[in-house]
């Protein structure tokens, strides 16, 4: 391991240094082309479109894309996954296929959050084996491994799994700033990652936070310390993440991410054609050659339009973050979440109330999941007007230690109120959970044979079983719903994921509608995605666009339950302080239940959350079910 050389300091402050600290001179490393990842596949459009960019609208660039000369492209993983099966309606191992299958010459690069692998909670360490060796079988060479915690426990099973596959690991390091974070910390991870085997290191600024002093000093200490490549990954919510990047290349920086300037900015990347610019005829040249650019930059201006209904209120610069710390995506999340109950007039309480909750959690980096465990408390605990009044599942098990090892000390008063009597775990989170990939195997039999849907069902349950409802109902038809074969080269499945078309004529006019697939229905209505296009030519008037479909369903002939549930009037009402959805009802009726027991389990806003009896008393009734759609005005459980 290379021997840590000091850093030269003046008398002079870093101006641009943000929090003061030592200071330095800049000394530029020797000369090197730096490589570039273009992360508009997945990243770009996650930071700014909702993850909603479909597979149809990236096929087509995607030769030129791999004819760049890219390090790699980043193309799945983060929210991709989730996202296609429970909005898109598409299979993420098709689309992986596909890509693959269209770009051949690029290293195609995932994001896996580690022993959360690409959800919101911790998996069985056998579903994180057969996971990490079916992207790696369909498609991905490069795993970028992160914890939101920076819990090496929790990402050296990732690690290991991915050496045994022999694709590349990047381990990255969650970058933040805190009472409990500074650079030197972040140094002595990258050693222990090093240690660990990973063949790249990733600065992960989520956030936007990494000022452009600290960014050169940071990388100046990693080429330092370890000899592992370096590579930068910092959104540009903040605006500096374009400072910061050519301050890190001066220091030595190996690596960088960008995104396609149409879907940069913001709170996505800076800009890859402005990078490469910038860098023309210097020592760090990137050889990237600045006209192929072109045709991608357009193909994605055009594409973006497509998705304007999903774009967030909150872009640009925000340079209110460097008070906050709170990432674009977790902003445009808070704000979704507040619309989504009527409040966003709240929306300033809550971004106060955030560091509060961070602060009694210990700071953790505000990523996922924790950046949705923080984010989803401070919500209810303004929501319902006192401060942990309802605590979801993830804030408990967050404090129980089943996350892993929070970065600071922990609240001991709000962690009281959370785990009651129980105990924190000392050990890693996962050697807690029992194999989960044979259930999934035994609900899926005589259903679906491929170890992919399997790993689906495992990862994301609810969105999964929809998705293979409509694929079996025929809503969906993909063109080849058999498995890959367990060994052999990947093959091409070609995305057919609209069976539904027709013409019709309006005004005279003739229009050609193909159905593209369909949301999660609520309150008798479905969201349906429609391509119309004009005598099947390139013009299109809303190429795609979410509509409402049908009218709210009618109780059946006959039924004696009422359409709509009572509102709450009595002390023993049990209601929703959200809307969501039921997961799992806990009573049955004529069962007696103490105060505060839980009654419900619901999923609003990606988290759990229990719903605690208001009162001592026997159930009466029950007007819900696992899967129900829920509101707040409403009484799901009656008590006496």
């Amino acid at each position: 391991m290379a021997t840590r050389k000091p850093i030269k300091t003046t008398t002079r402050k870093a101006a641009a240094h943000l929090r003061g600290g030592p200071t330095f001179e800049l000394e530029p490393a020797p000369p090197k082309r730096l490589l570039i990842t273009d992360v508009v596949l997945r990243d770009g459009h996650q930071s700014l479109l909702a993850t909603r960019m479909r597979t149809e609208d990236m096929l087509p660039i995607a030769q030129k894309l791999d004819s760049v000369g890219y390090w790699s492209l980043e193309v799945w993983g983060g929210a991709t996954f989730d996202t296609c099966l429970r909005f898109l309606k598409e299979d993420p191992w098709e689309r992986l296929r596909a890509l693959r299958a269209a770009m051949p010459n690029t290293r195609m690069q995932m994001l896996l959050r580690g022993q959360n692998i690409v959800g919101y909670r911790h998996y069985a360490d056998d579903v994180l084996e057969r996971f990490i060796e079916r992207a790696a079988f369909n498609g991905i060479d490069v795993f970028r491994i992160f914890d939101a915690l920076n819990d090496l426990r929790n990402m050296e099973p990732a690690m290991r799994d991915v050496k045994a596959c022999g694709k590349h690991v990047e381990a990255s390091i969650c970058y933040t700033v805190s009472p409990v974070h500074s650079l030197d910390r972040f140094v002595e991870l990258a050693k222990r990652l090093e240690d660990l085997g990973t063949d790249t290191l990733c600065i992960k600024d989520m956030a936007g936070l990494l000022s452009p002093s600290d960014a050169y000093r940071l990388v100046k200490q990693l080429k330092a310390a370890v000899r592992t490549p370096i590579h930068l990954h910092s959104h540009y919510t903040s605006g500096m993440a374009s400072m910061s990047a050519l301050m890190a290349v001066t220091a030595g920086l190996d690596m960088l991410d960008t995104a396609i300037s149409p879907l940069a900015g913001g709170t996505s990347h800076p800009p890859t054609e402005t990078l490469v610019a910038a860098l023309r005829n210097t020592p760090y040249d990137t050889g990237l050659d600045l006209p192929q650019f072109a045709p991608i930059a357009d193909h994605f201006r055009t594409v973006r339009r497509k998705y304007h209904q999903f774009e967030s209120d909150f872009t640009g610069v925000d340079a209110e973050i460097l008070t906050t710390q709170i990432p674009g995506g977790m902003l445009s999340n808070l704000a979704a979440q507040l619309a989504e109950q009527n409040a966003l007039d709240k929306m300033k309480q809550v971004l106060e109330e955030v560091p509060r909750v961070r602060k009694e959690m210990g700071y953790p980096p505000l990523v996922t999941p924790s950046s949705q465990i923080v984010g989803t408390q401070a919500t209810l605990n303004v929501l319902t007007g006192e401060r942990y009044k309802v605590i979801t599942t993830e804030t408990k098990n967050y404090f129980l230690g089943l996350y892993g090892r929070p970065p600071g000390p922990l609240d001991p008063e709000i962690m009281a109120r959370s785990i009651g009597e129980e105990e924190p775990i000392k050990g890693r989170p996962a050697d807690r959970l029992e194999p989960e990939l044979e259930g999934a195997r035994k609900e899926l039999e005589g259903k679906a044979t491929a170890i992919e849907d399997q790993l689906s069902l495992a990862l994301f349950p609810a969105a999964a079983r929809e998705f293979f409802e409509e694929r079996e109902r025929g809503e969906l038809k993909p063109e080849q719903l058999e498995p890959p074969p367990e060994k052999g080269p990947a093959v091409a499945h070609e995305l057919h994921l609209a069976p539904v078309e027709f013409n019709i004529s309006l005004h005279g006019e003739s229009y050609h509608i193909r159905v593209s697939g369909a949301g999660r229905k609520s309150d008798g209505r479905k969201p349906y995605y429609i391509r119309v296009n004009e005598k099947l030519e390139e013009v299109y008037l809303e190429p795609i666009q979410e509509v409402l479909a049908g009218v709210p369903e009618q109780p059946e002939a006959g039924s004696t339950t009422s359409p709509k549930r009572p509102k709450p009037t009595k002390p023993g009402d049990v209601a929703s302080p959200m809307p969501g959805r039921v997961v799992k009802v806990l009573v049955s009726k004529e069962e007696r239940v103490n105060l505060g027991d839980s009654v419900l389990i619901i999923e609003a806003m990606k988290m759990e959350s229990q719903v605690p009896a208001p009162i001592a008393g026997r159930v009466v009734a029950v007007y819900v079910k696992e899967g129900d759609d829920i509101k707040t005005d409403e009484t799901l459980v009656q008590l006496e």
